[in-house]
């Protein structure tokens, strides 16, 4: 569980939130999931935990897409919102996505979910709770996830690289009273589930429209196809 101190986040992340490991509810929360990694299945690997981090540093930021819960069924979570390790199922959630993403800029639909390739351009794929119990989910809210993973999003709203910020659903879009950066844009769409996706979500073309916005900021668009495997 050493990855949850400060030693599991390193580069520029690290001075951006370090004033948030000596705060009594960080304390709160490592404690917490310590206790849970000992005594249940949790996923992702507490390894993973970080990887959205891991994977975009903070000054590599260019698109920003909030999840929620991190996948509760076993070998799904890897630590990036939406995406699954290679050889899993693509999730419901994602294979709208992709559809999303064939209409939008022609893309093929890949045969994984596996969305590194996205995070290494600058896409911060980030769950507001990075944390959750085996086939329970929403089980690790409230325990201070939403708090850490604000001074997140607070430090990418303080970027003066301009940053695309896709609010997917409700809980995703509550979040935009944080987002008062005139050099960012902010898109917001009903979630790609499949119980909301047709309510807006299908038709956004927020791929295009993000990439539009980076190429007219003088910066590389993203290359959202994802290849098969």
């Amino acid at each position: 569980m050493s990855s949850l101190r400060m030693a599991g986040i390193t580069g520029d992340w690290l001075a951006a939130l370090k004033p948030e490991f000596s705060k009594d509810y960080y304390k709160n929360l490592y404690e917490f999931v310590k206790a849970e990694y000992a005594s249940r299945p949790i996923y992702p690997r507490s390894e993973d935990i970080f990887n959205a981090l891991h994977l975009t540093p903070l000054g590599k930021v260019k698109v920003v897409i909030l999840g929620q819960d991190p996948y509760h069924g076993d070998g799904q979570a890897h630590g990036l919102a939406f995406s699954v390790p290679p050889h899993v199922e693509t999730p419901p959630s994602l294979q709208n996505i992709y559809k999303e993403l064939q209409d939008d800029l022609s893309l093929y639909i890949p045969n994984n979910g596996y969305l590194v390739k996205w995070a290494k351009q600058g896409v911060l794929l980030l769950n507001t709770v990075l944390t959750v119990r085996a086939h329970e989910a929403f089980s690790h809210q409230a325990k201070g996830w939403e708090r850490f993973t604000d001074a997140i999003i607070e430090t990418v709203n303080k970027s003066s690289r301009p940053v695309v910020f896709m609010l997917w659903g409700r809980p995703a879009q509550l979040k935009s009273s944080m987002l008062d950066n005139p050099k960012h844009l902010i898109l917001k769409a009903p979630h790609p589930s499949p119980l909301s996706a047709y309510r807006g979500f299908f038709g956004c073309k927020h791929f295009s429209k993000a990439n539009e916005f980076l190429e007219s900021n003088g910066l590389e668009p993203i290359d959202w196809q994802i290849e098969n495997i």
